[in-house]
């Protein structure tokens, strides 16, 4: 089992490196460029070229069933889970087989609405209480699949 972070504007990094420890996973830190994190022996920083979704291509291609995927990235996730990894959003919300298709709608139909001007912005802030949701859904991600429980 490993957890593969997009790590290039997540806010959980130290979260994640405090759940590994205590469970001595490995971790991934992909970016697209150099970025001060957590030193250790279980983390691995992977600096990709910054070619469009050259860190989601890396993350995809290695992640896989009893992995563990960080990411607010919607089709990398959808990629994830078709490779049958866990997959966790910064605020702790799972994406499963059951909820991407429509994750990725509200994508899709967000972007648009972005575009023709209808609706300015979409990134809500994050909380004190998302951060909180975050630990509690990796720690359960976590003894989930040292349990060997299916993936959503």
């Amino acid at each position: 089992m490993e957890i593969y972070v997009d790590a290039d504007a997540c806010p959980v990094k130290d979260e994640i490196v405090r759940v590994a420890e205590r469970h001595e996973l490995p971790v991934n830190m992909v970016s697209n460029s150099w970025m001060r994190l957590a030193e250790g022996p279980l983390i691995r920083r992977i600096v990709v070229s910054d070619g469009f979704d050259a860190a989601d291509d890396w993350i995809a291609e290695r992640a896989g069933e009893e992995d563990i995927v960080i990411t607010a990235d919607i089709p990398l996730a959808d990629r994830c889970l078709k490779a049958g990894a866990r997959v966790l959003g910064p605020t702790g919300k799972p994406f499963t087989t059951d909820n991407i298709g429509t994750a990725l709608a509200v994508r899709d139909l967000m972007g648009h609405l972005r575009d023709t001007g209808e609706v300015r912005g979409n990134n809500p802030s994050f909380t004190a209480r998302d951060r909180s949701q975050f630990l509690q859904a990796l720690e359960t991600a976590v003894q989930a699949v040292k349990r060997g429980s299916a993936a959503g």
